[in-house]
């Protein structure tokens, strides 16, 4: 610790009072003096003479004196005897840490008396400068640096001459810093705009700076030495930030999958901008949480989706003989009401629906719509078809999603996984190719055209072989 030049001129000032109160007191003046002075004992009167000093009291006195700066001071000292950097202004740091182990949890000083350690700290005072394990102590009045401790975290040196000292990077020997002084100690004074940005508070940079997130934030302070903000207490917790910058936490993936077909089926139902040709406005789809197959349901009316579940569960007791034992959806009304209510109770399924607002909790079903939505975007402009045709694309990336492998089923297909058997690709043409039926069998007369160009538009599941659905540009 550093004796300051203004406490030694008291202490000299106390022992040369302390001399003289001494060897002016004569026997049975302190009785009269006490009598002079009364109350205000210890001030000097002209009319009363010296006043008599109590020697215990007023020793007590200036050993019990804390000596406080008036102004918080950026300035730091260096310090050759000191093993921490200190400071008693916990305001100038970057980041403040609560005391724990181990750090000291007090400073021993050259008399050997102990000064609280009330907190940790980290600040920048220059782009390549920093002070790390800056101890706090409200009873220090000067802020002091560590020489071994700063040369060592920055890899510098610090050289001292009669004006002053520079702090020079220990590889390439370029001055860094360097600070003049006139005075008995070595000051490591930041220039003005610097002080300003180290007293101005990382909060209030934050808000100048247009609340930015705290990565961008630290990045900026790393490099130009602003105060960088601290999120381990609630107080840097900024209301505006909040209120304009909130996010969910992320969702956890969940990986597990059904072990039988049909014991849980995924459901959602998505929305069209756009009206199709055949008066389509949503579609059902379906996913079944083994096999990962796929079935899609265009919809004219909402209301429409507890029918076609009702029919999706006919068709498996039929087809597969097995039962759906399980149904996740959102929390849709298209699901949730009294109709589907009362078919699930019915034939003995569960129902789980996601939480209000939150789909993200029905994610397969989610993930699936946007896959199927890509596919029919590409098919559409590959074929250069308006939006309205949407629901002919959704048919057939549907078609296609099933006969393709995925990492799901360790790039088995859906078909193969539902079906047991492997798909074909024989038979599998570009959407909105131009293509030529025969029309023979429908001619008016010998002499009509045995043929008209067509647009391919898709595989039909009600058609032996999966004949195509074909529309004439001329018709429409």
């Amino acid at each position: 610790m550093l004796v300051q030049p203004n406490q030694q001129q008291q202490q000299a000032m106390l022992a040369q009072q302390l001399q003289q109160a001494q060897y002016q007191q004569a026997p049975g003046s302190a009785q009269d003096s006490s009598s002079q002075w009364g109350a205000q004992q210890g001030f000097y009167n002209p009319l009363a003479g010296t006043p008599s000093w109590d020697q215990q009291s007023l020793a007590s006195t200036f050993s019990t004196m804390t000596l406080h700066q008036s102004q918080p001071s950026n300035e730091w000292y260096f310090d050759s005897g000191a093993t921490s950097h200190m400071t008693s202004q916990s305001d100038i740091l970057s980041h403040t840490f609560p005391m724990r182990y181990p750090t000291p949890s007090s400073i021993i000083v050259g008399n050997g008396s102990l000064l609280p350690v009330t907190a940790t700290g980290t600040t920048v005072i220059h782009p390549s400068l920093h002070l790390n394990n800056v101890l706090v102590s409200p009873q220090l009045i000067k802020n002091l640096i560590s020489v071994r401790q700063f040369t060592t975290d920055n890899n510098c040196s610090v050289e001292f001459d009669p004006s002053g000292c520079s702090v020079k990077d220990l590889q390439s020997r370029n001055v860094i810093i360097r600070c003049n002084s006139s005075g008995p100690l070595y000051p490591l004074r930041l220039p003005a705009a610097r002080s300003l940005v180290a007293t101005s508070g990382s909060s209030l940079w934050h808000r100048r700076l247009g609340h930015p997130g705290h990565e961008a934030f630290s990045k900026l302070a790393s490099s130009s030495g602003l105060p960088t903000c601290s999120h381990d207490s609630s107080s840097s917790l900024c209301h505006a930030c909040q209120l304009g910058r909130h996010m969910r936490l992320p969702f956890s993936t969940l990986v597990s999958r059904a072990s039988s077909n049909f014991e849980l089926i995924q459901c959602d139902l998505w929305t069209s901008p756009i009206l199709s040709v055949s008066g389509y406005k949503y579609y059902l789809v379906i996913l079944d949480d083994c096999s990962h197959y796929t079935w899609t349901f265009p919809l004219k009316l909402k209301s429409d989706t507890y029918s076609t579940l009702a029919h999706f569960f006919a068709y498996v007791t039929t087809q597969f003989g097995s039962t759906v034992k399980a149904v996740q959806c959102d929390n849709g009304k298209e699901f949730d009401n009294s109709s589907s209510r009362t078919f699930f109770l019915t034939h003995g399924i569960h129902l789980r629906m996601s939480c209000p607002y939150t789909s993200p909790q029905n994610g397969k079903a989610e993930r699936l719509i946007r896959s199927l939505n890509n596919v029919v975007r590409c098919l559409l402009f590959q074929a250069s078809l308006p939006p309205s045709y949407w629901v002919e694309a959704l048919q057939t990336a549907s078609y296609l999603l099933n006969i393709l492998p995925t990492k799901t089923l360790w790039f088995s297909t859906p078909h193969a996984a539902l079906f047991g058997t492997v798909p074909s690709y024989d038979h599998l043409r570009v959407f909105g190719c131009k293509c030529y039926p025969n029309l023979s069998a429908t001619a008016t007369h010998k002499l009509s055209p045995r043929s008209t160009l067509c647009v391919f538009l898709g595989y039909s599941a009600h058609t032996i072989k999966g004949t195509a659905a074909l529309i004439s540009p001329l018709t429409g």
